[in-house]
């Protein structure tokens, strides 16, 4: 099982500290979609360059263009990429024909699907490194929680290794992380604390051994 750290920061030089202060204890730092959005793959291209060695999610969330959008984030320095699951079957095909040329990976995400058992069938079938549940931001103000869709996720695929998000802390993580997921995606509830680098080992503490 990896930790996967949700850098949604809003300047790449507060990722580059942050990165700094957990990379004892995360496996998959995440270059987030605001980052995304404010400094472009660029940003990731900065952090890259800062760090050679640590493995780089850019989320950058396809809907098209998916090849050449894959080939992107690749060339900038990404390992892993997102396409969004609400994307075309063929736009899917692509992403993950275009990562396994680069030999790179994809994971695919599942948020604003409803049909996540009937999705993660024919996401299953089509082949991505990974596909996630994500309770998002918006409706985590809601109090929804991941837990759900991700045993629905967890019954429905056979072969894709999963991921799961969605307002993860050091106080909930154990739950998700009993229920088996390869990849634990944490956000705020490293970031937003006041020790960011206690809290990741905190997580990293309570998931099995890879």
């Amino acid at each position: 099982m990896k930790l996967q750290l949700a850098i949604d920061l809003e300047d790449v030089n507060g990722a580059i500290n942050l990165i700094e202060k957990t990379k004892d204890s995360v496996d998959i730092f995440e270059y987030g979609t605001p980052l995304v959005i404010n400094f472009g793959l660029e940003g990731l291209q900065t952090i890259r360059e800062k760090f050679p060695d640590i493995t780089l999610l850019a989320d950058i969330k396809i809907m098209d263009v998916a090849s050449y959008e894959v080939e992107q984030a690749y060339k900038y320095g990404a390992d892993i990429t997102t396409i969004l699951a609400a994307a075309e079957d063929q736009s899917i095909k692509d992403a993950v024909g275009a990562a396994k040329k680069a030999g790179k990976e994809l994971l695919v995400d599942m948020i604003g699907i409803h049909d996540v058992a009937k999705r993660a069938q024919e996401l299953d079938a089509i082949g991505p490194d990974y596909i996630g549940t994500h309770t998002g931001y918006d409706l985590q103000a809601l109090g929804e929680t991941p837990f759900e869709t991700f045993n629905i996720l967890k019954d429905n695929v056979t072969k894709t290794k999963t991921a799961v998000a969605g307002g993860i802390k050091v106080n909930t993580a154990q739950r998700i992380i009993d229920e088996g997921p390869d990849v634990l995606i944490v956000g705020g509830g490293i970031s937003t604390t006041d020790d960011p680098a206690e809290s990741a080992r905190q997580i990293k503490a309570l998931m099995p051994k890879d």
